[in-house]
């Protein structure tokens, strides 16, 4: 299979070196708190908290804020958290997804417009990126679980549509509504997964040769990573080996 993009492997080990920062444990806790108000308090009952806690616990999330996270929510002390998702180009004209929790929609509007204008990119309406992009599930194993034969097996037989094995693990992908399900079904064959949440999938990626480039586009989605209100951000990039090893 396709080797999983560099971009993806450079987020997966910055999500473990910044597991430490205060800031990404409040984006899991207010995920997981959203994924309560939602639904269930009870992550057996409610599979998008379930995938909440999952991915906290596997970005190292004390327990003690996951808890605080659902008592939160089941006090109904919660702010009332908008999602919104907002596409745009940046430099070099790469598609860019981002997503975001707010309580104040006219604030999170204005910042993530400005981070694109300073970055020489633009903002566009919903639906002017995301169609390059597929919707999906995206359960991770590291290479402990198995060979790629193994883990393939295991995937198709758990209703998953694709698998990407490279050195940081195997991949596995699934339509968006059937990740809680999939993702349990491996569970039993692979045992845990180390992560398992929906992304959006480029379809066609832009492959990124100048470093420039790559560089002007990274300092745009540190901003728009650093703001409180933005959960996700993704792009239809990849970037070759020489430009990522220089980043």
């Amino acid at each position: 299979m396709a080797g999983h993009s560099k971009w993806a492997n450079i987020q997966h080990r910055k999500g473990r070196q910044d597991a430490a920062r205060s800031k990404l444990f409040s984006k899991l806790a207010k995920e997981i708190t959203v994924a309560a108000k939602m639904g269930d308090p009870d992550p057996d009952k409610n599979p998008r908290l379930r995938l909440a806690v999952k991915e906290a616990k596997s970005n190292s999330c004390p327990k003690d804020v996951i808890d605080r996270a659902i008592k939160k929510a089941s006090g109904g002390d919660a702010e009332n958290y908008e999602e919104i998702r907002y596409e745009g180009y940046g430099p070099n004209g790469i598609a860019l997804v981002v997503e975001a929790m707010t309580d104040n929609r006219n604030r999170t509007a204005s910042n993530v417009r400005s981070y694109f204008t300073k970055a020489g990119g633009d903002l566009g309406q919903t639906g002017s990126v995301s169609f390059m992009f597929d919707r999906v599930g995206e359960i991770m194993y590291p290479l402990s679980a198995g060979d790629s034969d193994a883990v393939m097996e295991a995937a198709i037989e758990a209703g998953a549509d694709d698998v990407e094995t490279d050195e940081e693990g195997h991949w596995i992908y699934c339509a968006d509504t059937a990740l809680n399900e999939v993702s349990t079904a491996l569970e039993t064959t692979l045992g845990e997964s180390q992560t398992a949440k929906l992304i959006w999938k480029p379809q066609s990626p832009t492959e990124i040769t100048d470093l420039e480039t790559a560089q002007k586009l990274m300092k745009l989605i540190d901003a728009l990573e650093d703001d409180d209100d933005v959960q996700n951000v993704t792009g239809n990039f990849d970037l070759t080996e020489a430009v990522a090893a220089q980043l």
